[in-house]
């Protein structure tokens, strides 16, 4: 692997130039610095990597969630479920969001 000389950036062999005179060349992939002309046979691309989608949609998962005891400041009903979501920085408790079984009301829950 080679990196660019001006930035650190990891270059690559590309093919530039038209249809009769292609060279490859090695190319920076951060800052588009080009080298001269390389040796085919030393570099070259075997692979192509496409991206793949990573999330997975699983449809309602409203069932799924933690019931406990809390009274909903909207109807005073005893049961609630739950979820802890990240809303801070990494290094910060997640916040705990409570839904009311029986209206369906929503409020941030404080400890």
């Amino acid at each position: 692997m080679e990196f660019c000389p001006k930035c650190g950036g990891m270059i690559l062999p590309q093919e530039v130039g038209d249809e009769d005179e292609k060279k490859i060349v090695l190319k920076c992939s951060t800052c588009g610095y080009d080298s001269s002309e390389v040796d085919k046979t030393e570099y070259s691309v075997d692979k192509k990597v496409e991206s793949k989608e990573t999330v997975i949609i699983r449809g309602d998962e409203s069932g799924l969630r933690s019931t406990v005891r809390e009274i909903c400041p909207k109807c005073g009903h005893d049961r609630a479920s739950y979820e802890l979501l990240q809303t801070r920085s990494a290094d910060e408790a997640p916040t705990r969001f409570f839904t009311c079984e029986k209206c369906n009301h929503k409020w941030r829950g404080y400890d």
